[in-house]
């Protein structure tokens, strides 16, 4: 696709103007040129690009996915340096601001941070109504709907506010999936330490107890490494209902809706799955290539963009690693990594940051069930950061769709039908 192509259909979606309709762009299998609604007089065949892929559709500084090349970057920085060197909430910060905090400006997040974990009661005994078995992603969104009626400035869509209130979620988001899964459990939940960071008090708020700080920082890394990841299907879902200059709190919600959805999240989970009943390393050889055979697909490979591996796995890898040796039990590490190594073998296809992760998180003894949820108190960060830059410079999102349906079909009366 050359580059006046993506620019013009770029021009179709963030900067179409916001009271009028773009017309509708597509490429023309003849020319490879654009045609609006007055040449489908004439229809070619369709170039329509299915589910999107590889349309730009606008620009943004949040974050950047280099497919080829395998990086990940956020406000201009490598993620590989801020899984090393930085933090969740410092993380949090360069998101929003696009720039990294000073020290001062980190203390006083931090202070923001741990003066918001508390949510209404009322918001608890609603989570307490709901069915034992709900999914806790479901549970998370309805408790997140349900925040934004005591939030009297939920409606104030100023630079000022939003900040506030996407401080107020990303604090709100840990407190909620783990008092979700705590009275899943009939147990009570447990108030978060407002001197703690959000990997150590969902760790805490979990399990009643302060994590270890290993498993605490390894924790806050996750959240450092699912912050952002460009236009997925969440994060394009929460701007444009943003688009319509609908609250912080609704493009949330939505957002959580699309992750909600087994082809964006949850793939961890089953990845934690299909290891379960793999069981032993000695088992994982035949069980891929039956399940390849078998046109089964194994959860945890291949990227939409990513064309080598992806940047965030090669953290994580380390990371069950290391938890593996920690606990003494590096089965569930040993059984990845022989799973890893047949799928490139048979297939060429490379891990993804689901498929560490969930090894990671099971050795910490997360349900595995919580691990989309987990994904969304990381990504609440970069879904404001883009609901943030899609206020500023607002456009209605309104694309188009190419029509291939019947016309000029005449109108049968009923009876005679």
């Amino acid at each position: 696709m050359t580059v006046a192509v993506v620019e013009s259909l770029s021009s179709c979606f963030f900067n179409a103007p916001l009271v009028t309709v773009a017309p509708l762009c597509y490429l023309s299998a003849e020319n490879k040129t654009f045609m609006t609604d007055q040449a489908k007089a004439n229809p070619t065949p369709s170039s329509a690009a299915t589910g999107l892929r590889g349309v730009v559709v606008g620009t943004s500084t949040v974050s950047d996915v280099v497919g080829d090349k395998g990086e990940l970057i956020y406000q201009g920085y490598n993620i590989h340096d801020l899984a090393t060197n930085s933090n969740f909430e410092e993380v949090a910060f360069l998101l929003w601001n696009k720039r990294l905090p000073k020290r001062s400006e980190l203390e006083e997040l931090r202070r923001q941070i741990g003066e918001s974990y508390a949510v209404p009661s009322q918001v608890i005994d609603l989570m307490r109504q709901l069915p034992r078995d709900a999914d806790p992603i479901d549970v998370l969104r309805t408790a997140v709907s349900a925040l934004e009626s005591f939030d009297v400035d939920a409606r104030d869509l100023s630079p000022e506010a939003s900040r506030r209130t996407s401080i107020k979620l990303t604090a709100q988001f840990a407190t909620l999936v783990a008092a979700a899964e705590r009275i899943r459990r009939g147990e009570e939940p447990v108030a978060a330490l407002p001197n703690e960071n959000i990997a150590t008090n969902f760790l805490y708020m979990l399990k009643g107890e302060k994590p270890s700080e290993h498993d605490a920082h390894l924790f806050d890394v996750c959240l450092v490494l699912h912050a952002d990841h460009e236009l997925n299907a969440s994060t394009f879902t929460a701007r444009v209902v943003a688009g319509t200059l609908a609250s912080l709190y609704a493009s949330v919600v939505a957002a959580i809706g699309a992750l909600s959805g087994p082809l964006h999240g949850g793939a961890n989970t089953n990845v934690m799955k299909t290891l379960l009943e793999i069981g032993e390393v000695a088992n994982v050889e035949a069980f891929v290539k039956r399940a390849l055979a078998e046109k089964r697909k194994m959860m945890g490979f291949g990227h939409a963009v990513y064309k080598t591996e992806d940047p965030r796995a090669t953290h994580l890898r380390q990371f069950s690693k290391e938890m593996g040796e920690r606990a003494g039990e590096s089965k569930w590490y040993e059984m990845s990594r022989k799973v890893e190594e047949v799928m490139m073998r048979e297939k060429g296809l490379y891990p993804n940051v689901d498929f560490y992760s969930a090894s990671t998180y099971y050795m910490m003894g997360i349900p595995l069930d919580l691990y989309t949820p987990i994904f969304a108190v990381s990504r609440i960060t970069g879904w404001s950061a883009h609901v943030l830059e899609q206020y500023a410079d607002n456009k209605l999102i309104r694309p188009r769709a190419e029509y291939v349906g019947e016309r000029n079909t005449p109108y049968v009366p009923i009876d005679q039908r």
